[in-house]
């Protein structure tokens, strides 16, 4: 029997395996992380993230698995190759997406958009500046009618802040400031009409609060009780 060519097969298998791992984790003259670069979970072959490095930046796409997803990545980043920002995806272990937005840095900047499980359907609308939450914050019912709609300022709650239901109909109307209750309150019926209203203070009830039945006033009360 000729094993030559065998032989030649294995030594030249080892060899480019030798040339693939001498190709990743490589840093570059400074010490910085440069090409494609796999890192593995610590005591197992479970890869944590692979990418590609350009002398410390990280560019292109990488991915993130956590310990047991194997070869599903949980979180996607395509890192732009002319600024600190990267276009993030986060998913399931089944690879069905569950937010996704942009990053400056550690920090969330922009839209970011959630969605409702087992669905496409959009769950959550929200943005962000330098990583706090920053206008119109909207979640959305599974039929896509909005829930509720809650204004941020500097990552804490600010203005306007409506409750609806999945027909649509106002069902809650409140203020906050910085970051409490604070202000004219109404709460309506399915039908839209007023049966609660009253005023908040620092996040708790204050002054005159009216209930109503059917359009007639039925109850008044007056916070904070003696």
């Amino acid at each position: 029997m000729n094993f030559k060519f065998p032989l030649i097969a294995f030594f030249l298998i080892l060899n480019l395996s030798a040339i693939s791992q001498n190709e990743i984790n490589q840093l570059d003259d400074q010490g910085k992380r440069h090409g494609v670069w796999v890192k593995t979970y610590e005591g197992s072959v479970q890869k944590r993230y692979e990418g590609k490095f350009n002398h410390g930046k990280e560019i292109g796409v990488f991915n993130y698995y956590c310990k047991d997803c194997k070869d599903s990545p949980v979180i996607i980043k395509t890192f732009n190759e002319n600024d600190n920002t990267a276009e993030v995806v986060y998913l399931t272990k089944k690879g069905k997406v569950v937010s996704e937005g942009k990053m400056e840095g550690k920090n969330r900047i922009g839209e970011w958009v959630y969605y409702h499980e087992k669905s496409k359907n959009v769950m959550t609308r929200e943005f962000y500046l330098d990583g706090k939450l920053e206008g119109l914050k909207t979640t959305y019912y599974i039929n896509q009618k909005i829930t509720e709609e809650l204004t941020y300022k500097n990552g804490i709650k600010e203005g306007e802040n409506n409750y609806y239901s999945p027909d649509g109909v106002l069902l809650k109307r409140l203020l906050y400031n910085n970051d409490q209750l604070e202000g004219e309150a109404f709460y309506y019926d399915s039908n839209g009409n007023v049966i609660i209203e009253g005023n908040y203070k620092n996040g708790r009830k204050d002054g005159l609060w009216k209930y109503y039945n059917e359009g007639k006033l039925t109850k008044e009360e007056t916070f904070p009780k003696a």
